[in-house]
């Protein structure tokens, strides 16, 4: 029998616990997918200990994306057939051996793709693309500063960033995690614990600051962001792995600069079109080469505790993928 990952009560990961479960028949329009690897991701974590804004009934499955088969079609559904490899997008509930999902929420895997890699692109690069593209209008040229850029979607903005043509600043707070921002096609590292980074910003940039800055981190870093923008920036809210941040409106006031909040999978809801020309662009870049998720651990399937451990204590360089016999 096919397993999963549940959460029967709100709490840390090892609250979950795997368990089996009975393939449930196909309705109309329904496609059934042999999962290979499952994404982890933030918003999983957060979910699961009732800190996120979606919160779905008890008991449920973690997981927003994941990669697989096809291994059954529903007669009166086209478009999808049975041996695709496709990527799988979910609101959750990718943390399993198989899922059934419509044909709606499928995208083919990318050729030169693993199922890993499949299973780690579309949250951090849609999050990345949406943000310095619909929201913060980077353009080639400006300055872009990009915190937490040893994370998956902080490396997904470092990309992003230069195939757009800025000039990427890359904060991180490990060696090892700036080596790969780099790789990635960083211009400039920052090591949080050698200088303070607005410090760093405005000698890098001789005074004038950042046009945009790419912030999943929040906290201190968001306040200190304020202090070395550019006039006209735009701060990018992508999430709060460090706290909720607080800064002073006069800090935004005085360089007439916008804080921009980013929900990538809400903004493709409300606006269809958007996200399809998003997930164009996205598989267009995996094809030619262009982009690539960085996988710095796959574990097993019943690992899922330790692996979204590794997203908790910051110990993962880019993404974490759950692989599945």
């Amino acid at each position: 029998m096919p397993k999963a990952v549940v959460c029967r009560e709100l709490g840390p990961p090892e609250q979950l616990r795997l368990e089996e479960f009975a393939s449930p028949p196909l309705r109309e329009r329904q496609v059934r997918v042999a999962i290979r690897a499952a994404g982890i991701n933030f918003p999983d974590i957060l979910m699961a200990a009732g800190g996120y804004q979606l919160k779905p009934e008890l008991p449920f499955t973690p997981g927003v994306e994941a990669a697989g088969d096809v291994v059954e079609v529903n007669g009166a559904t086209s478009g999808v057939a049975v041996g695709d490899k496709v990527i799988v997008r979910m609101r959750y509930g990718g943390y399993s051996d198989e899922v059934v999902v419509a044909p709606a929420q499928l995208v083919p895997l990318p050729k030169n793709f693993d199922y890993a890699e499949g299973a780690t692109f579309l949250a951090a690069h849609g999050t990345a693309h949406h943000a310095l593209v619909d929201r913060g209008r980077l353009q080639a040229g400006e300055v872009l500063l990009v915190h937490g850029a040893g994370g998956g979607v902080g490396l997904a903005a470092v990309e992003i960033g230069k195939l757009i043509g800025a000039t990427v600043i890359a904060a991180a707070s490990s060696e090892e995690k700036l080596d790969v921002a780099q790789a990635r096609g960083a211009d400039h590292l920052l090591l949080y614990s050698r200088e303070p980074f607005r410090d760093a910003v405005k000698r890098i940039t001789d005074g004038r600051g950042a046009d945009v800055v790419f912030d999943p981190v929040g906290g201190e870093i968001f306040e200190n962001s304020l202090r070395c923008i550019a006039w006209g920036a735009r701060v990018l809210v992508i999430g709060f792995t460090g706290g909720i941040g607080l800064a002073r409106t006069n800090l935004v006031l005085i360089k007439g600069a916008s804080v921009l909040g980013v929900r990538a999978g809400e903004a493709a809801r409300r606006n269809p079109a958007l996200g399809q020309a998003r997930m164009r662009a996205l598989l267009q870049w995996a094809e030619e080469g262009r982009v690539r998720p960085n996988i710095s651990h796959r574990l097993p399937l019943q690992d899922y505790a330790k692996a979204m451990r590794l997203l908790i204590e910051r110990k993962a360089i880019g993404r974490v993928a759950l692989v599945m016999d």
